[in-house]
């Protein structure tokens, strides 16, 4: 089960479904594998800023 992940800061989702394309990750690919460095696309916060969707 791919789950989505959800910025604290912003409520950007994260959905592996989608990807990043601005970021250059390939759809499919699970939220714990991104890079460390990789930051929320909307606000800018870090990785560890977000949180598992339930």
């Amino acid at each position: 089960m791919n789950e989505c992940w959800r910025c604290r800061e912003c409520g950007y989702v994260y959905d592996p479904a989608e990807g990043d394309s601005e970021s250059r990750v390939t759809t499919g690919t699970v939220f714990e594998l991104l890079s460390p460095d990789w930051r929320c696309p909307v606000c800018s916060d870090p990785i560890y800023n977000f949180e598992p969707m339930v």
